[in-house]
């Protein structure tokens, strides 16, 4: 008792403390951390209950009761057993009070260090960001802004080469000597190199030749790098200069360093081919050259698998293997020279490859991956510039596993919008991405693949810290050992809507800190406003990465998004709700650019300028289209968006006339086209003349000279209008102005000089927009008064006319004879472009001023130069033209002769390149003006007519044309008398013309019987006239025939509605043009008119009866494989009243087939025999009308239907078989049908068999066959059966072998035993009735008759027994009959009666059922009654 009452106590006071705790736990709050930059808040109170109330296990297990995570460590750590003792779970609970405590006290610990952290990483990152922001502001790429500079110093000497550089970050430094990497610790006594505040020195003590040569620094760094150069020349005591040969060479170095030789022009080249540009050089790369570089739109491209650059002596390439529109753009070379860098850049055009489908839509292009997760990428591209048939409607996103080595369809529907998020991909897989385009013809090609994405934690190297430590050690921490054991994850921060578009919106979050050491993974829930609970958005979807998108929102609702951390622990609370995100607003197309101008810049391009839209902040680029003025047919111009608001277009014709217009481009896709540009005529915009060149001393008097130039190779797009010249004399350097006003010749005299004195000359060309650039300085020319006796040099050297193995040369007689007058002139020439090897063209001298130089090689370059003789000797040389090639240049005319329409002989010449300045200038001989009063020239754009008046044999010799911007572009023509006689002929022709006939009279008959007299010439103007003569009178047009008269198609026309007697006769056509003129008669009489009466009143009957149902298909006949006759028609305009009958000579025939679908009737005869023949007719009418359809099958027509029945049974005949029979062989043949009017005959080793004694022939409607009868040795060979169906013969053959012979023979003599017994057995031959009737009380009498040898014996049975030996049965036997007699029957004498025979060859039974019935009764119906 004592003991109970000390227990209850200590339970009443356990219980008080029990009430203590939940009081005090009461004031306890679990903190939750959302987010470390949140202030702390709290979750409801949770009590925390004594152990000695309620067990752990049942804490734990309690559904309802609100938990802490204090729970779910308790619930893994404390699960022993319900068989300890309640003592030990009292101190327990209590420990687990404390461990609370403790827990809520570090939690808050926690949460303070993590706000601090969280700061610091804070103003950590806006310093970084700062110091990197800054970083960007000082950067520059690497510059010298004091260069290298070259020395000369004595041997022994010590000399310093210094420089600066600038560049941030900074550069690194490097020197070269001669090319090579110098080498400071090769010689440290030597060489002594210092760098410190930009300042690179190099020291060189006691110089010796070996150190003379190209110094060269070069500065790197990621932003580029620069180079500058300095040459020392070290000077030996002895007098001669040490190291000369090195200063020398480098000197020669500076002279020969290598230039851009031919550039690649602008280029096309279609998507996916192989592009390869390449550039030559002027002479052999020098050391330092041979890094060429190349860029594309200014950033450099470097070696790849795509990209191929190479580089040689004299030429440098670059291959792409597949160029993509991603390619297009502006390619640089860049080639380092002395002085700096020398570019050659050209646009390179990627157009599209082919259309996927017909009208389908071109591939975009600039697939972007940006933002790669685990699980997740963001893609962007750009729209194609074609769109197809229509439209592009939006784009499918496709993604290439390369582990799966398959590509698949991200998107079900398509997406308008030029980006899209790519959710549910595998960690750690390498993923390619491409993008097609959709229009309404269907799926567009694919886009260039992206390069290969790893999927992966982009946060990951943020978890890992590196700490220094002394003597360079390192330590590796990382922030999974920072933050201890956290075990359940706590919540995502910052969840926010990263990406919106109208379709789709992705969230992104933070990752909780601490975030645990175990992988995270997330799912996502959402509220729609105004609701109360939370749905799940993620669904079965596990998100592996801080993205999701979310597809299914409605549109103009918002949500509330958050997000919970789950690893294999737990999951953690729900994250602080998201601000309010909704569906955001489709975003429209641009709007399409302005004010589109044109403007000139060479003969193939034109320089497009246009005003961007008000609106350009969503703007990527612009998409060019050109058209021929007129033609409405757009060509697209940049397949990749240009950025700026200028582009040159290449590739136009030159004198085209074209009209432009633009796209705007964005990622919602691409704008409307802008309004069309002015038209605009493709020509080179004018510019300064170049420089003129080969400046000559044509002739010296001592105190003047006259000199002469050549042109300048370009005038500018005008002709050059003057030409002003300097000089200066020999070892001077300040030129001198020698005229002020302009010298309108290519030759000037030059007053004033000293004799003795050298001079040299420069000379400017002038057109209308200025003057150009000076020429070359000539030669140093020695002012001294000629006095040699041989000639001077022509001048004004030039070439017409270059053709295929040919040119024209041209040449001014010389200013200076010499002792005598010129008597003709020598040609030299030259082969190649800078050859001085010179040879002699012609062995004797030239008379004239031009020569025509054949003989030459085709594509072969080459130069020539004339040299003057008179009486003295040859004189001096003239200046070798400018290289030449010996080809027809594309696009060439040639002079032209002929008459115009107006009868007049012309020549006529049209060139391949003119401009508004360009005039065509004839001349006879190449040197003699045109007559003016004999031919007058006429210029119309681009081709130019010289029209003779009255042409001669004055007029007849050698004509020329040239352009006067363009001597290249020239021709001549020799006028001959021939071709005077040949054109005066021609043109008598066009000045009386004939009309040409395109047709003649025909005549035509139309189904409605109307016959149609026409002829047709060539096409006549509205002047023309025609007279119709019928029978020597004109007619015209009357209500019984109608008169046509189409001049465009030049179409004359007669029509009869109905053609009569009246209507025979002949038909004049009468035509007259201006001046041309013709006539052509019709015969329409006698036989001809008979044949179209008689066919258009036939064709007129025809038509009236298709009124109503008629015969589309008359009746006839064929013969199938199944050796049938089939006769069928086919009727066409039914209907429901329509009947189609058929008749035989009168009489309906019922067995035809009529399917009314289709409008065929068919009968079908399986046998033919001579009742089939006859006359058939069928007759369909109904209401409107009838038409009959007749097929006589008779004489010839039943003939040909026979043989074709023959030739098809002959087809249908089987193999040639053989069977034995009791007399013999039987040779036979199987037919599906045969009939007498085949003939047969058979044949024996190829000799026909006649009808003998031993062979028997014999046919039915399935078989023709020979019996041989007794066969023997002799009958073994080949058997053929002939067949001849009236036209044709068939065979089939049989070789009878020793082998089938013995298998006949054996079945035949079989046969012939079981014949012999089946003649001899005993047998009945006239039976009994199988049921017989009798009436009761008469008597009945059976008889049968008996064959059989030996005679046979006779048995009578009743029901299969012997009959008793009664006097009521009285049986007679005969040797061939017997008789049974049943006297006075009764009912028992019902039964069957059956006789039997037999004798040693068998034997046979035969039955009768006797039936007896009572008087007054009816006998069986089946029974034959007797008595």
């Amino acid at each position: 008792m004592e003991t109970r009452t000390v227990m209850q106590r200590e339970q009443e006071e356990q219980s008080s403390q029990m009430s203590h705790s939940m009081q005090l736990s009461s004031q306890i709050r679990k903190k939750t951390f959302t987010s470390s930059d949140e202030e702390p808040s709290y979750s409801d109170f949770y009590p925390i209950i004594p152990a000695d109330v309620m067990s752990v296990k049942e804490i734990i297990d309690m559904d309802n009761f609100p938990r802490h995570r204090t729970w779910e460590i308790l619930k893994e750590t404390m699960f022993v057993g319900e068989k300890y003792h309640r003592e030990k779970w009292t101190r327990f609970g209590n420990e687990a009070e404390k461990f609370e405590q403790d827990v809520i006290g570090t939690q808050h610990i926690l949460h303070t260090y993590i706000d601090k952290m969280a700061l610091r990483k804070q103003a950590e990152k806006k310093a970084s960001a700062h110091m990197q922001y800054l970083e960007r502001l000082s950067q520059k790429a690497p510059d010298f802004p004091i260069p290298l500079r070259a020395h000369t110093v004595w041997e022994g000497m010590t000399v310093k080469l210094s420089c600066t550089v600038q560049g941030c970050p900074p550069p690194k430094v490097t020197w070269y000597k001669d090319g090579e990497l110098l080498m400071m610790s090769a010689q440290p006594w030597n060489y002594s190199l210092q760098q410190k505040f930009g300042l690179n020195s190099l020291e060189i003590r006691r110089c010796s030749p070996d150190d003379a040569g190209e110094y060269k620094v070069v500065a790197e760094s990621p932003l580029g790098e620069a180079m500058t150069f300095g040459t020392l020349v070290v000077n030996s005591y002895q007098g001669a200069v040490a190291g000369s040969e090195r200063s020398q060479a480098a000197a020669l170095q500076l002279q020969q360093e290598a230039q851009f030789g031919t550039y690649f022009p602008q280029t096309w080249v279609k998507e996916g081919q192989i592009l390869t540009l390449q550039c030559t050089f002027s002479s052999a790369l020098l050391p330092f050259q041979q890094d060429v570089s190349w860029f594309r739109d200014g950033i450099q491209l470097h070696q790849s698998s795509n990209v191929d650059m190479q580089t040689s002596d004299n030429k440098v390439t670059i291959t792409l293997q597949a160029a993509n529109k991603e390619h297009e753009g502006v390619y640089t070379a860049r080639l380092r020279t002395w002085d700096g860098f020398q570019e050659h850049s050209a646009f390179v055009y990627v157009t599209d490859d082919s259309a996927a489908l017909p009208g389908g839509p071109a591939s975009p292009l600039a697939v972007q991956v940006a933002d790669v997760n685990k699980d997740y990428v963001f893609l962007t591209w750009q729209p194609p510039s074609a769109d197809g048939a229509s439209h592009v409607e939006g784009y499918y996103v496709e993604r290439f596993d390369i582990g799966q080595c398959e590509w698949e369809r991200c998107n079900v529907h398509i997406q308008k919008m030029c980006n899209y998020p790519v959710f549910g991909l595998k960690e750690g897989a390498l993923y390619q991405f491409r993008v097609r385009a959709v229009n309404q013809a269907g799926v567009g090609r694919p886009s260039k693949a992206t390069e290969p994405v790893l999927t992966a934690d982009p946060l990951e190297h943020t978890r890992t810290m590196v700490v220094k430590v002394d003597r360079g050690r390192t330590i590796t921490i990382t922030k999974d050992e920072l933050e201890g054991e956290v075990r359940v994850p706590f919540p995502p921060t910052d969840v926010h809507a990263c990406e919106v578009s109208d379709t789709y919106v992705v969230l992104s979050w933070a990752e909780p800190e601490p975030r645990g050491r175990e992988p995270l993974t997330f799912y996502v829930e959402r509220r729609l406003a105004g609701w109360n609970g939370w749905e799940l958005a993620s669904m079965d979807t596990v998100v592996n990465s801080r993205r999701f998108p979310v597809f299914d929102l409605d549109k103009g609702k918002q949500y509330w998004f958050r997000v919970r951390s789950i690893n294999r622990y737990g999951v953690s609370d729900p994250s602080e709700p998201s601000e309010p995100i909704s569906l955001g607003k489709p975003q429209a197309a641009p709007a399409p650019p302005h004010s589109v101008m044109v403007i000139s810049d060479t003969d193939t391009s034109v320089l497009l300028k246009w005003q961007e839209p008000e609106d350009k902040d969503d703007i990527l680029g612009y998409y060019l289209y050109y058209s021929e003025a007129g033609k409405l047919d757009w060509v697209t111009v940049n397949n990749k968006p240009v950025t700026k608001t200028r582009f040159t277009v290449h590739g136009l014709k030159t004198r085209g006339e074209y009209v432009f217009r633009v796209k705007s481009v964005s990622r919602a896709g691409n704008s409307n086209y802008s309004e069309e540009s002015c038209s605009i005529l493709v020509k080179s915009a004018l510019h300064v003349p170049s420089a003129p060149s080969a400046i000559a001393l044509l002739l010296c008097t001592g105190s003047e000279m006259v000199l002469g130039w050549r042109a300048p190779s370009c005038n500018g797009g005008d002709p050059a209008r003057g030409y002003f010249l300097d000089q200066r004399e020999k070892g001077t350097k300040t030129w001198r102005e020698v005229n002020v006003k302009p010298a309108k010749q290519r030759q000037f005299k030059v007053c004033n000089l000293t004799s003795g004195e050298f001079y040299q000359f420069r000379v400017f060309a002038a057109n209308v927009v200025g003057v150009g650039k000076p020429s070359e300085a000539s030669d140093a020319f020695l002012c001294e008064k000629w006095t040699m006796p041989e000639p001077g040099c022509p001048y004004d050297l030039e070439v017409r006319e270059a053709r295929n193995g040919s040119l024209v040369l041209l040449w001014a007689n010389p200013l200076y004879e010499g002792r005598g007058p010129v008597t003709g002139y020598l040609l030299e020439v030259s082969q190649g472009d800078q050859s001085d090897d010179w040879t002699a063209f012609n062995d004797k001298p030239i008379s004239g001023t031009n020569y025509k130089v054949s003989g030459l090689q085709a594509g072969q370059t080459y130069r020539f130069r004339v040299l003057a003789v008179n009486e003295a000797g040859v004189g001096r040389a003239s200046l070798p033209t400018e290289p030449v090639t010996a080809e027809t240049r594309p696009g060439t005319k040639n002079i032209e002769i002929g008459v115009d329409d107006d009868g007049f002989i012309f020549l006529g010449y049209e060139a391949a390149e003119v401009n508004d300045a360009s005039e065509f200038l004839w001349s006879k001989n190449y040197t003699e003006p045109i007559d003016g009063g004999r031919v007058r020239a006429e210029t119309k754009n681009n081709r130019s007519v010289l029209t003779f008046t009255d042409p001669s044999e004055e007029d007849l010799g050698l004509y020329t044309v040239e352009m006067s911007d363009n001597p290249h572009l020239s021709s001549s023509y020799d006028f001959t008398a021939d071709d005077l006689e040949r054109l005066k002929e021609l043109s008598w022709q066009v000045r009386n013309p004939l009309i040409a006939l395109k047709s003649g009279w025909q005549v035509e008959v139309s189904e409605k019987g109307g016959v149609r007299l026409w002829l047709q010439t060539e096409s006549l103007s509205n002047a023309a006239e025609l007279r119709l003569i019928f029978n020597d009178r004109e007619i015209s047009s009357t209500p019984h025939r109608q008169v046509n008269f189409d001049k465009a198609k030049g179409l004359v026309e007669i029509l009869f509605e109905r053609l009569s007697q009246e209507d025979e006769g002949s038909y004049t056509a009468q035509l007259r043009d201006g001046r041309a003129k013709n006539q052509l008669t019709l015969v329409f009489v006698d036989q001809k008119f008979r044949q179209t009466l008689a066919l258009a009143d036939a064709n007129r009957r025809d038509h009236q009866r298709k009124f109503g149902p008629y015969f589309q298909e008359y009746l006839w006949w064929s013969v199938n494989e199944d050796c049938e006759l089939i006769i069928r028609c086919k009727v066409t305009n039914t209907n429901k009243d329509t009947s189609l009958k058929w008749f035989k000579e009168g009489v309906e025939v019922t067995q035809v087939v009529y399917d009314q679908s289709s409008g065929v009737s068919t009968l079908t005869i399986p046998q033919v025999t001579e009742k089939e023949a006859g006359s058939y007719r069928a007759v369909v009418s109904d209401g409107r009308g009838e038409d009959v359809s007749v097929l006589e099958l008779l004489h010839e027509e039943y003939d040909k239907l026979l043989q074709q029945l023959s030739k098809q049974c002959a087809l249908s005949a089987g193999p040639l078989s053989i069977q034995g029979t009791a007399e013999g062989f039987k040779l036979y043949c199987s037919f599906k049908y045969y009939i007498c009017f085949l003939k047969t005959s058979w044949q024996f080793k190829e000799k026909r068999i006649d009808q003998e004694t031993r062979t028997k022939p014999g046919s039915n409607l399935q078989k023709v066959w020979m019996e041989i009868l007794n066969p023997s040795e002799n009958d073994k060979g080949k058997y053929t059966l002939e067949m001849f169906d009236g036209k044709e013969s068939h065979k089939r053959c049989l070789d009878l072998g020793e082998q089938a012979f013995a298998d006949a023979l054996m079945e035949h003599q079989m046969l012939k035993q079981l014949a012999i017994i089946e003649k001899n057995r005993a047998k009945v031959t006239k039976g009994l009735p199988d049921v017989v009737a009798i009436m009761e009380g008469k008597s009945l009498c059976l008889t049968c008759y008996i064959d059989g040898d030996p005679a046979p014996e006779i048995f009578w049975l009743r029901n299969d027994r012997d009959l008793p030996d009664t006097p009521q049965f009285t049986i007679t036997k005969q040797p061939k009959c017997s008789t049974i007699t049943i006297n006075y029957v009764n009912m028992e004498d019902s039964g069957k009666y059956s006789i039997f025979v037999r004798n040693q060859y068998g034997s046979e039974t035969v039955a009768v059922t006797v039936s007896v019935y009572r008087q007054g009764e009816k006998p069986p119906p089946n029974a034959v009654e007797m008595g």
